[in-house]
């Protein structure tokens, strides 16, 4: 049978969605999760600060998503899936998402891919 993985080892640039972070992120996650209608995506475009109260988010979880810093939010135990239902509505895509966390261009982080003209 082959040996599992220790889950105390650390990788670097790395964040394990455990349940603590899931406990951490909630209100993040209950956010994104709720973004499954056109709606709602609308509702949260008009009128961002409204919106995020309506889920609870701390002011610092606020402030996240007022400066865009996705990683902050999947530090702070957002869920990749919730936290793509939320950049979305801002127009980032998937490889956007995965640019930023990278820490790269979009251009730069598309190269990287090996799908020719994704979005």
């Amino acid at each position: 049978m082959p040996q599992q993985l220790d889950p105390n080892r650390k990788i670097e640039g790395s964040y394990i969605f455990t349940g603590p972070m899931s406990q951490k992120g909630y209100a993040l996650n209950k956010l994104g999760a709720s973004l499954i209608s056109d709606d709602a995506r609308a509702n949260f475009k008009a009128d961002e600060n409204s919106y995020m109260k309506r889920f609870g988010l701390s002011k610092t979880q606020q402030q996240l998503i007022r400066d865009r810093n996705w990683i902050g939010c999947v530090r702070g135990g957002a869920n990749i899936y919730f936290l793509y239902k939320i950049t979305s509505v801002f127009g980032d895509s998937l490889y956007k998402l995965g640019a930023k966390q990278a820490g790269m261009s979009y251009e730069e982080f598309l190269k990287t891919r090996n799908i020719s003209g994704a979005t």
